[in-house]
């Protein structure tokens, strides 16, 4: 089953921290807690591993926004956005030192927030793909409608070509259409176990429940096998 991106919001101002959360939910995100000061901020990031996370650079405390984005990118390669009054020389100077995401400034649309976020998770994906080998990943991220969302290897039960779009059918008996060329969908699919059988199909070989010489059985349905990818199929199988 694919799940929600999860986000975190650090943000001082209760209203804008309600807005914020209400145009993220709205958007199909799910929220994680509200944070005010950097080590509420730090236990966020810890306790609910936020896939983003929305940052104030002026917060109650000492420490800002600021050391909160020098400790995620400490900690981990997760993208991050500013949101933040504070648009002076120097402080920008200061944001760019740790490389966010986005800078956005108050105040702000949702068509800012959200074209941001876009942006900043899509770019993330492509790094992903880019640096992080097979054995690292067990997700790719998928789009659907405003938001990507995060689709587990696992809960993918084959893959089928439509033309500019490709249907991936899930565990769930859920069928998700995504923009896509199955050829580009097949240098994006960082697992073993997804494997293309047909110049219009790619299946999970953990799904498979019945095969012939020119047929795959999962679930209900009957996957054709392309002569070109019957070999190597069959040696991952382990059929003779």
């Amino acid at each position: 089953m694919n799940s929600k991106l999860k986000i975190g919001i650090v943000e001082d101002e209760l209203l804008i921290a309600e807005k914020i959360k209400m145009l993220l939910m709205d958007m199909g995100y799910h929220v994680c807690s509200v944070a005010n000061n950097y080590s509420l901020a730090i236990e966020m990031i810890e306790k609910e591993a936020p896939d983003l996370v929305i940052l104030d650079i002026q917060l109650a405390g000492e420490k800002d926004g600021i050391h909160v984005a020098e400790y995620i990118r400490a900690h981990s390669q997760n993208p991050f956005i500013f949101l933040t009054a504070n648009s002076d020389w120097a402080t920008v100077d200061r944001a760019k030192q740790v490389r966010p995401a986005a800078y956005i400034v108050k105040p702000f649309t949702k068509e800012d927030l959200y074209t941001s976020i876009e942006i900043a998770l899509a770019n993330f994906s492509l790094y992903k793909e880019q640096t992080t080998g097979k054995q690292d990943r067990n997700f790719i991220f998928i789009k659907e409608g405003y938001t990507f969302k995060k689709l587990l290897y696992t809960d993918i039960r084959f893959v089928e070509s439509d033309g500019n779009y490709v249907n991936i059918h899930t565990d769930s008996n859920k069928k998700i259409m995504v923009r896509s060329k199955l050829d580009d969908l097949v240098k994006r699919l960082n697992s073993d176990e997804l494997i293309r059988v047909h110049r219009s199909y790619i299946v999970n070989v953990q799904h498979v429940q019945g095969i012939t010489p020119t047929e795959i059985e999962i679930g209900s349905s009957q996957i054709p096998i392309g002569k070109p990818y019957k070999e190597e199929l069959f040696k991952l199988l382990g059929i003779e």
